[in-house]
């Protein structure tokens, strides 16, 4: 069965266009406020005004309300890491292999974004946030490859033991989290160009090696 509507077909696809543009908008501009200010210091009246919206309600007709809206600039990010990280794992013979396909996809997605980025810190606000931070457990559905790689880096530590590497692996995230968010807000500080993929390196390695640490007893 078919089903048929008034508006000619190719009415429909500028439509769907100019909604996905707002919807682009309303992320791009949430994510610049939530970095700059934090999550709840900003309204969500703010970013419809701050992405151009008329409707100051645009926030709630687009994804439901502020957790939506979280959701996916989340989402978005996670999404981008998938096709890269993927790649990056297929070729790891190592644990430094492994954390590199962890971090640097992070490190590369923030080198492709427009000047200055906001991301690396809106995420470090979602990360430090406890009203906040299941949402990036939540999200875990769109980044599978994170899952894979993290039990592989997992089972090349077996000599230690498992609370550690637990402690360890739960602290990377902190660390990159936390490093990217400060790279980002000094090179928006300075006006210069933060070198991401030299920070991918150093995280890396750096993070490798704390996993391979002895365990004082």
């Amino acid at each position: 069965m078919f089903v048929t509507t008034d508006v000619p077909p190719r009415r429909r696809w500028p439509l769907m266009a100019r909604s996905e543009a707002a919807r682009t908008a309303l992320l791009d501009a949430a994510e610049r406020l939530f970095a700059r200010s934090g999550i709840a210091q900003v309204s969500d009246r703010k970013v419809a005004e701050a992405a151009g919206n008329t409707n100051h309600s645009a926030v709630g007709y687009y994804f439901g309300g502020r957790e939506g809206l979280l959701r996916a600039l989340v989402e978005r990010h996670l999404v981008s890491l998938e096709e890269p990280r993927r790649a990056m794992f297929e070729h790891s013979d190592s644990l430094l292999g492994d954390v590199r396909s962890l971090v640097v996809p992070v490190t590369d997605a923030l080198a492709g974004l427009p000047r200055p980025t906001y991301r690396a810190r809106f995420l470090d606000h979602v990360l430090h946030d406890p009203l906040r931070a299941s949402l990036m457990r939540e999200a875990e559905e769109f980044a599978p490859t994170a899952a894979l790689v993290t039990r592989s880096a997992m089972s090349r530590l077996d000599h230690l033991d498992p609370k550690i590497v637990s402690g360890r692996a739960r602290l990377m995230t902190r660390i990159v989290s936390t490093a990217c968010a400060d790279i980002e807000a000094r090179a928006e500080q300075d006006g210069q160009d933060p070198q991401w993929r030299a920070a991918g390196d150093f995280l890396s390695d750096a993070i490798a090696g704390m996993l391979l640490a002895p365990i004082t007893r």
